[in-house]
């Protein structure tokens, strides 16, 4: 049982030693990423540990108990610990996504519905940054198009965690937040009080570090342009805006929210990045076989996922079946009930794959 379990604590192990040295601790990325998987192997580790220590104890109180009975309420009660133990290191155990240790790109773009999807798109963002700040999270606008009226064409969010609870970075958290998010309300634009339907579309991306995805500079088209839009004193007088486009497979991304021309480059590549490796795992999962696919998890940005009614205060994830009557505290903050929905389900098919 547990085949895994020499090698994770060895990984762990040479991960121990990896901190220790402290020439780690002079490349930031390495150690960030060295004390990530050491966080994540954890848990699994002290858990096996546990597990060992109540099999050896387990044997040896059914052994006594042969000779003396009273052993043997002990020994249902070291079973009962070993199930437990068991299960718990069962899930921690699961094939999961390796991008789980990540912080997350977040972008938003209105669909169908005008200025309203636009006004939605703003609601969504809103309803993320106070789901963020709840966990301690940070979030740092890369790019945005705002409207007139205060919604966003398009925005894109870099959200990064503090610390490394293995539980508590964006991206395991919020992947399965990929897809159309419906609408159904009166806009503020309609005059005669009728409920509409507009959705926006929400991607949800690793932060990937330049050491985890080569790109050839030579595949690289970078236009740089004056920035539109809202701004202070600087902005639309300089060609800072900056456009980038990834010739092999045609990702087209640009960034105009910083002053000078570099910030907004470092910017436009921290978003390729993070593209490149939400399209590898698209082109994966459609190579996958059906029966493997995830019924959860999705980038495919044009799959409707959730609905939004104003009119019930209903929430609605399309994908699990999931329902409750608290619009309202969930686009004030609270995603807490349908996410844990959402990572349960994940969690049952992940198990159900390894049977």
């Amino acid at each position: 049982m547990f085949e895994a379990a020499e090698s994770l604590r060895s990984e762990f192990a040479d991960l121990e030693r990896t901190l220790a040295d402290p020439a780690t601790h002079a490349d930031l990325a390495l150690a960030r990423r060295t004390g990530r998987r050491y966080a994540e192997l954890t848990p699994i580790v002290k858990g096996l540990a546990e597990y060992d220590q109540l099999t050896d104890d387990l044997d040896a109180a059914r052994e006594l108990a042969t000779d003396d009975p009273s052993f043997a309420d002990e020994a249902d009660e070291l079973a009962a610990r070993l199930d437990e133990v068991t299960h718990k290191l069962t899930a921690l155990l699961a094939p999961r996504d390796p991008h789980d240790s990540s912080d997350a790109l977040l972008e938003i773009k209105s669909g169908e519905g005008g200025e309203e999807s636009a006004l939605f798109a703003g609601d969504l963002f809103r309803m993320y940054v106070r789901y963020a700040e709840a966990r301690g999270w940070t979030v740092d606008v890369l790019d945005s198009q705002e409207t007139d009226l205060g919604g966003y064409k398009s925005i894109t969010a870099a959200i990064k965690a503090r610390g490394n609870d293995p539980d508590n970075f964006p991206y395991g958290v919020l992947k399965f937040e990929g897809g159309v998010h419906r609408v159904q309300r009166v806009p503020v634009t309609e005059t005669q009080g009728r409920v509409h339907t507009s959705a926006a579309g929400v991607l949800v991306m690793p932060d990937a570090e330049e050491a985890e995805v080569a790109i050839d500079p030579d595949d690289l088209r970078i236009d740089v342009y004056r920035s539109s839009g809202p701004g202070g004193q600087g902005v639309n007088t300089t060609d800072s805006a900056v456009r980038i486009t990834h010739l092999p497979t045609g990702i087209v991304v640009s960034c105009q929210n910083e002053r000078s021309q570099l910030q907004n480059k470092e910017s436009a590549m921290r978003m390729l990045r993070a593209r490149l490796v939400a399209a590898a795992e698209e082109q994966a999962a459609a190579e996958a076989s059906a029966a493997r696919r995830s019924q959860v998890r999705t980038v495919d940005r044009s799959e409707r996922i959730r609905t939004y009614n104003f009119g019930e205060n209903r929430i609605a994830d399309h994908r699990i079946g999931y329902k409750a009557y608290n619009l309202d505290a969930v686009l004030a903050g609270d995603l807490g009930g349908v996410i844990q929905a959402l990572q349960a389900a994940d969690l049952a098919e992940r198990l159900d794959q390894i049977g």
